[in-house]
């Protein structure tokens, strides 16, 4: 069976990670989205939270959902992990992308990574813009996350 990992922080899950989880889960046996403890990001929501975002939009996907700290390639082995995914946006994210890549293969040269784009809808979202827009009007971001994100950033931001 071959496994991957989709790490990220997820702070929150948009529709641009689903989509890139849709398109993994249709190259693997299972994708286990890893959700990381990363506390330098300062996230909005925490890890429980994180989880239950993410767990509320993989039914009926040959994918689970788990919390981890630490390296994520130490992760990886140990779910018996062959592949990290990873989503490309544009251009900007490939420097990123390609300096942890080279670290990740140099600590695990069993583990390979995976590059994947979303469908053009997504290219411009991420987590951060989507909780900076929320906080002033949550409706303008709702074509770009799921319902129950949706629901959870009004409900941090004290909109009704």
């Amino acid at each position: 069976m071959k496994l991957a990992l989709y790490p990220g922080t997820f702070d929150p899950v948009t529709n641009g990670h689903l989509d890139i989880l849709h398109r993994a889960c249709k190259l693997f046996d299972h994708v286990t989205v890893a959700v990381a403890d990363n506390q330098r990001k300062g996230p909005l929501f925490s890890m429980e939270e994180r989880v239950e975002l993410v767990r509320g939009n993989i039914r009926g996907l040959n994918a689970s959902v788990e919390p981890f700290k630490g390296l994520v390639v130490d992760f990886a082995s140990k779910k018996g992990a062959i592949a990290l995914i990873r989503g490309l946006r544009a251009v900007s994210d490939f420097e990123f992308e390609f300096q942890m890549t080279q670290m990740n293969r140099d600590l695990d040269p069993e583990v390979e990574t995976i590059f994947l784009m979303p469908g053009s809808l997504y290219y411009f979202t991420s987590s951060t813009l989507v909780k900076q827009v929320s906080a002033f009007d949550p409706e303008r971001v709702e074509k770009f996350i799921p319902l129950n994100v949706a629901a959870a950033l009004k409900k941090k931001y004290n909109h009704r």
